[in-house]
């Protein structure tokens, strides 16, 4: 066997602080102040604030730089969010966030640290408008991330959030100018990256089981994607690989593990979900690609997407392999596969038992909702989605190879 030389890369990663283990929130309270903060406020949704077990040992590891909660964060990432949150932060005198539950929550705590100093609303809405991303400030907030699902959407450094039209619930109302105009708001800059983040196994136990499956899906596809992106290198090889291979084991047993009859699996599905995102923790090119621009096509039908990702996986791995070699030697080595066995098909059997383990959904035709006649439009949103363009050298599907591969889903 002839080995490949190693491209010459650069690699800036910018992750920052990771405290992970059983217990690890207790540390909350020294850990801002060292970024010298002293009062804390909590950012989080609806569901997460009410949940006692998640929010409570929370506000204990904090004691007495617990400044309150604001519980207003949603799926839509609307502006309206960031800048109410940044009221209730004035209102209980903090200086520093701290982002718990999933990307939603994190991506507008990141985005009130950058605009505590921008302006109002209107103001910072036309800047966005005419400049189209999100004003930073040279000076954020101290931000603390306490994620407790398994999306991966933590140590990214893009982010974003939205300014809703005039209905201002997530729906653009049609007309294309001035306040009725959805505009998108993102943010790339390395210095709305977590102070520090605080993985802690317990508080994943306390996020509902539906939730934390339909999330690990979409972690575990960051660890497939990584290793055969054109913009893959050894540093993200290691701990994209390394992430797989506890994750192959610890998410089919996720739902014993969510339910605490499972310690062991549930740290080892943290610590895989650390793995396979830490690479993506760079200032350089995305390392997300064909999985992730399919669970964006299907996001515009209204798809979750974690139930995205559980049925596209294994379909479009398959596509994937028949037009280029995806380094699945790598990837057969981190999900186990056996000595002899085809190495594609080997690979796609290994992504289906993941999945198949969660008891996530199989084919589109089980989504609620979703016609078959929108895939064509959904084959559209892919062909032109950014993310496609970081797939393997030669991975370049026609909209119609797109259509084939969302008609087998089907």
């Amino acid at each position: 066997m002839v080995e490949e030389p190693i491209e010459s890369f650069e690699y800036d990663n910018v992750a920052g602080r990771i405290t992970f283990g059983r217990g690890a929130i207790e540390k909350g309270g020294s850990m801002l102040g060292e970024v010298g903060a002293e009062r804390a406020l909590l950012i989080c949704g609806a569901n997460v604030g009410a949940n006692s077990s998640t929010i409570e040992p929370i506000e204990a590891g904090l004691g007495d730089a617990f400044a309150g909660t604001f519980d207003g964060t949603t799926p839509a990432k609307g502006a309206e969010e960031a800048f109410a949150g940044l009221d209730a932060l004035a209102e209980s005198d903090a200086d520093a966030l701290v982002a718990v539950g999933g990307g939603s929550s994190i991506d507008v705590a990141r985005a009130m640290s950058g605009l505590h100093d921008q302006g109002s609303y209107e103001a910072v809405r036309g800047e966005v408008a005419e400049g189209g991303g999100l004003p930073v400030s040279d000076d954020p907030l101290p931000l603390l991330a306490v994620p407790t699902t398994l999306a991966g959407a933590d140590l990214s450094t893009g982010g974003s959030i939205t300014f809703y039209g005039e209905s201002g619930n997530g729906e653009d109302d049609g007309e294309d100018s001035g306040e009725s105009e959805t505009i998108g708001a993102g943010y790339g800059d390395r210095i709305l990256m977590p102070d520090a983040l605080v993985y802690d196994p317990e508080l994943f136990e306390t996020t509902p089981t539906g939730v934390l499956v339909g999330s690990a899906m979409n972690g575990f596809d960051k660890g497939l994607e990584l290793p055969y992106s054109r913009h893959a290198n050894p540093l993200t090889d290691a701990p994209a690989l390394r992430g797989l291979s506890l994750l192959r084991s610890a998410l089919p047993r996720l739902r014993a593990a969510s339910a605490g009859e499972d310690p062991a699996a549930m740290d080892r599905a943290v610590a895989g979900v650390i793995c396979v995102q830490y690479g993506r923790a760079s200032t350089g090119n995305g390392l997300l690609s064909v999985i992730h621009a399919f669970g964006h096509g299907l996001r515009a039908e209204g798809v979750q997407q974690g139930v995205a990702h559980a049925v596209m996986a294994p379909v479009v791995l398959s596509s994937l392999f028949e037009a280029v070699d995806g380094r699945r030697e790598l990837l057969a080595d981190a999900l186990g596969v056996s000595e002899g066995e085809d190495v594609a098909e080997g690979v796609v059997s290994a992504v289906r038992a993941v999945r198949d383990g969660m008891e996530l959904p199989t084919r589109l035709r089980e989504v609620d909702g979703l016609e078959r006649e929108a895939l064509s439009g959904v084959a559209r949103i892919v062909e032109n989605d950014s993310f496609l363009a970081s797939g393997p050298q030669g991975f370049e599907p026609s909209r119609e190879e797109i259509e084939s591969v969302l008609d087998t889903a089907w």
